[in-house]
């Protein structure tokens, strides 16, 4: 990302941050610590520097209890000394323990997942505090009283969700101006190229209207954007069975034939041209990466060498249309 990198404004805030954004889910799980590391390493040198975690990851691997992601990241930020240097996000919601508290987003449990967090992470500030989805059994101004003190206490800096309907994010908002709360300033929504219609419909209107800058997850949809899967090529690894569900269809197979045309065009990889697309959406911050590997994460870091043209934004449009 050092090749001319452009930091992007997250949201209306005046945070700064890569315009990739790593994400963490495969550390403790098919990332070791080692590797886990060097992918860090590997995303720092090139400029990166937004990273984005859970305390659920990986809770539902045998033997993990969970924070194990944040544990890597914390252990990860204390050797190399440059805290001050990243911007880490984390989530809470999950279920953490055994007991009817340990999960959701009640005041009691974020003000308790957050130290938890804290502790995991080896700081005394998280960048960003994220609702992981929506908590249909808690009112809204309770969360948001819980997050605002969390940031009054300078342990968050800013706060945003995931996964919340739109009129969730609406009454959020309002609750926040009404009361004086902090309020959410991101959204991670599910979006790309074989998934648009979710965000699209709504709530990209609402994060851009409100200034919410939106850092995208599974921008490759589980792999099948990198081009690894065709119809002539069926597969039965275990990662592809949700993906195989959801994407291999006309209208997946009909999005991932466009994206390789474009590929083809440019001399790019199919991953670096969804990648881009996404990039180039209005009101996108930064798309969040997954990788096992340093080669992965390179790959994916290729996207922001990918300038998509006028005609070629078209045709994946089309293709992608809901």
């Amino acid at each position: 990302m050092k090749r001319g990198i452009e930091y992007r404004r997250l949201g209306r805030t005046g945070l700064k941050v890569s315009p990739l954004c790593l994400g963490s889910m495969q550390f403790g799980w098919t990332a070791d610590e080692g590797t886990s590391f060097a992918v860090m390493d590997a995303f720092a040198e090139a400029g990166g520097n937004f990273i984005d975690t859970a305390d659920i990851y990986s809770r539902w691997v045998e033997g993990n209890e969970g924070g194990e992601s944040e544990t890597v990241i914390g252990r990860w930020l204390r050797s190399k000394g440059n805290r001050r240097q990243m911007i880490i996000a984390t989530k809470v919601r999950g279920q953490m323990g055994p007991g009817p508290n340990d999960e959701g987003l009640s005041r009691r449990h974020i003000l308790d997942a957050c130290e938890a967090s804290l502790r995991r992470l080896q700081t005394d500030t998280i960048d960003l505090y994220q609702a992981h989805y929506f908590d249909a059994d808690v009112h809204i101004d309770e969360s948001l009283e819980a997050l605002d003190r969390l940031v009054q206490q300078g342990k968050v800096r800013y706060i945003g969700c995931s996964n919340y309907p739109a009129w969730r994010l609406m009454e959020a908002l309002w609750t926040s101006d009404k009361h004086g709360l902090v309020r959410y300033d991101s959204f991670q929504p599910h979006y790309n190229l074989v998934h648009r219609a979710e965000f699209e419909q709504e709530l990209a209107d609402v994060c851009q209207t409100f200034g919410i800058g939106i850092i995208p997850y599974s921008p490759l949809a589980g792999g099948f954007l990198t081009g690894k899967y065709s119809s002539e090529r069926p597969t039965d690894s275990v990662r592809s069975a949700s993906v195989r569900q959801r994407y291999f269809n006309d209208a997946g197979w009909r999005v991932l034939k466009a994206v390789e045309v474009v590929a083809g065009e440019l001399g790019a990889t199919p991953a670096a041209v969804s990648l881009a697309w996404l990039l180039a959406q209005p009101g996108v911050t930064a798309p969040i990466i997954g990788a096992n590997t340093v080669e992965q994460l390179n790959g994916s870091l290729n996207a922001l060498d990918v300038e998509l043209t006028a005609d070629q934004m078209e045709a994946l449009e089309v293709a992608s249309a809901w």
